[in-house]
């Protein structure tokens, strides 16, 4: 009897219930760089949420940008003043801000410190120059936002493309 209890406590639900509430505990206290507020402090962000994709240094501050490319669709850009107090967190990754970028104005510079490093660098025969490509959702489509800089390292054009799926028996 006492190996029949013993077995229904392990597979009846008493195991399994208890790893779900772990479970629950551990997904509500994710941090993710959108949930963080301004008035945060950088180091405690820091702790949250690990070291950034890239640093870069500000006018009057610091900006952290975390980014989810290769895979993902968002670049949170977390900009903090001299004194370490989160002034603004921004997704980057938006149609908006690619149409936006001021073209023959903004440097290579200018970008990776906006949106961090691009999925994919490709050069064209059409083009003299990089074509710096980032994925970004639009709505619920799939996008991807190709920024044209040329030999000297200014944004010339951006063009959109939609993101189409890969899929492993197509043949066209």
């Amino acid at each position: 009897m006492k190996r029949a209890a013993l077995c229904a406590l392990w597979g009846g639900g008493v195991l399994a219930r208890v790893a779900l509430a772990a479970l629950v505990v551990q997904l509500a206290g994710c941090a993710l760089p959108a949930r963080e507020q301004p008035g945060a402090l950088r180091a405690e962000v820091l702790a949250r949420l690990g070291p950034p994709s890239a640093t870069f240094a500000l006018a009057s501050g610091e900006r952290l940008l975390y980014s989810e490319l290769p895979a993902g669709f968002e670049a949170h850009a977390l900009d903090f003043d001299a004194s370490g107090r989160l002034l603004r967190n921004e997704q980057v990754l938006t149609q908006a801000r690619f149409e936006n970028l001021p073209i023959g104005a903004w440097t290579r510079a200018d970008v990776e410190r906006t949106f961090g490093a691009p999925l994919r660098v490709e050069r064209v025969a059409r083009f003299d120059g990089d074509i710096w490509t980032y994925r970004f959702r639009q709505n619920s489509d799939l996008r991807l936002a190709h920024v044209h800089l040329d030999r000297q390292g200014m944004v010339q054009k951006v063009l959109f493309t939609d993101e189409l799926p890969h899929l492993d028996n197509a043949r066209d």
